[in-house]
């Protein structure tokens, strides 16, 4: 039977007849049992619960600190959460699922894991997964992995088709779990329509709704830094509210809204704010009334310094994004960015030094006309944009987005799906914040587009050249070569 791609809660009987079939796409899929799978999550101490943590930070306006971090087998894996657990100091964790997984190539994890044990047998260390094959370890791997770490864990991946995955993280007794239709294909896929993807994630959507109606607190987080260049906050921010919407729907009680840090303060602390804002505005509109909203600031995503102490200034500023936007977490990157997979220890010297920082502002707040005034354009593009998806789906969010999707209403610069227009092109003004320099299809009024114009114009004529496409290529290797804007040498 094929679902329509409404924004339509599942009915049971629909959910049920596909979930026969993904809970026999791999072998581990038999482990679960739905409701022994609710009794184990009621089972766990409330200190190990995802959302339960996020919602009392938001209460007292604490930041937490994250990391990203995966490996192949279940005892390093444990070995290295509890560094970061106790090392690290680190709030909440996750567990980074491989790239095998990610594309739903199980026997692939299965030869990973094989040459892993048979490696560590004879003394050779050498990693084959660049994660965790959570499906391939089952559920009962799964709960080894949670008993053993005192921290609430999340799972983060990257996969278009991530059903099993979600089966066997919620009965493994994971609390939290990222992604969605959009934020997992644009960035992540070529060729997956994006009405598949935003179909199957309603599937994950309504398992955890039905967790949530039997008192399981699941958190849903949409991946907020799409691809991670130079995404501007209004593309970002649409996404994450269509997602949420559409999660809520569903039956999620408590998501987790995300954006990636882009460099100038300002406009960062601005985008944070009014993520939540814009939130908890378009969840009521909708008739929502009942989501815990929190929200996740990613530190820098593009290109970092080689230099260790270098890629620690970029690491603290992030950090001081977190804490003056009172984002409820924050997610570390390591002094290691540049290199690769970094050690344990290097990622947890990346929490210790974004907990520093977090610590030092605690107190403090951003404020000013500049703030504000930035606020105002976000918000003010956010709905553009929103609004114009509601229209194309005449009220509908779900074929809103695909069909804004199909016609540039939002477009995700340099994401690799050829459903995306990728005609929108992103650049940094005179003081570094992100605008836009080919608006292409976006729905922006004409004040909209004129603010980005003079912006700028106004960089052009500093550097005493044309506003083109060479600032959006100096302006991606910036940072990594130790300034913000990509100014002409």
């Amino acid at each position: 039977m094929e679902l329509e791609i409404k924004n339509k809660k599942w009915s049971d009987d629909e959910f049920y007849k596909v979930r026969e079939e993904v809970l026999t796409t791999w072998e581990t899929g038999k482990e679960v049992n739905l409701e022994e799978a609710i009794a184990y999550q009621k089972s766990l101490p409330e200190h190990k619960i995802f959302s339960a943590k996020l919602n009392k930070a938001k209460k007292e306006g604490i930041t937490l600190i994250q990391p990203r971090a995966g490996v192949g087998l279940i005892e390093n894996h444990i070995v290295l959460l509890k560094h970061l657990q106790d090392a690290g100091e680190a709030d909440l964790l996750p567990t980074t699922i491989d790239s095998y997984t990610r594309q739903n190539q199980y026997e692939n994890c299965a030869e990973g894991i094989r040459r892993e044990k048979e490696g560590m047998a004879n003394g050779d260390f050498r990693p084959f997964l660049n994660g965790f094959p959570a499906v391939n370890h089952g559920v009962h791997g799964c709960r080894e992995v949670v008993s053993a770490i005192d921290t609430p864990l999340q799972v983060r991946h990257g996969t278009p088709d991530a059903r099993l995955l979600t089966e066997i993280a919620y009965a493994g007794g994971f609390t939290s779990y990222e992604g969605g239709g959009i934020s997992y294909n644009i960035p992540y896929a070529k060729n997956i329509p994006i009405e598949q993807t935003m179909r199957d994630w309603q599937y994950v959507d309504r398992l955890t709704g039905i967790y949530e109606e039997a008192g399981v607190q699941i958190n849903r987080e949409p991946y907020g830094p799409l691809t991670g260049t130079l995404v501007p906050p209004c593309i970002s921010h649409s996404v994450a509210i269509i997602e949420a919407l559409a999660a809520a729907e569903q039956g999620v009680r408590n998501i987790t809204v995300g954006y990636g840090q882009l460099g100038n303060l300002v406009q960062d602390v601005a985008a944070i704010r009014t993520l939540e804002e814009l939130t908890e505005e378009y969840l009521a509109k909708c008739g929502y009334t009942n989501v815990n909203v929190t929200t996740v600031l990613h530190q820098w995503m593009g290109g970092f310094p080689a230099d260790e102490a270098k890629a620690f200034g970029v690491i603290s500023w992030g950090s001081a994004v977190a804490a003056l936007s009172k984002a409820t977490k924050v997610i570390v990157k390591t002094p290691h960015e540049a290199a690769g997979v970094p050690t344990k220890e290097a990622n947890a010297q990346g929490l210790r030094c974004t907990k520093q920082v977090t610590n030092m502002l605690f107190e403090q707040v951003l404020t000013g006309a500049k703030l504000e005034k930035e606020k105002e354009i976000i918000k003010a593009e956010t709905r553009c944009i929103l609004d114009r998806c509601f229209e194309l789906g005449h009220g509908d969010i779900i074929l809103g987005a695909i069909a804004g999707i199909n016609s540039g209403v939002i477009d995700i610069p340099f994401g690799p799906a050829k459903c995306n227009a990728g005609v929108m092109l992103p650049a940094r003004d005179n003081d570094g914040a992100v605008r836009i320099l080919e608006v292409g299809n976006l729905p922006f009024t004409d004040d909209l587009k004129k603010f980005h114009q003079e912006k700028l114009e106004e960089r052009g004529k500093v550097e005493n050249r044309a506003v083109s496409f060479q600032m959006v290529i100096d302006d991606v290797y910036a940072i990594s070569k130790g300034r913000l804007v990509g100014r002409p040498r």
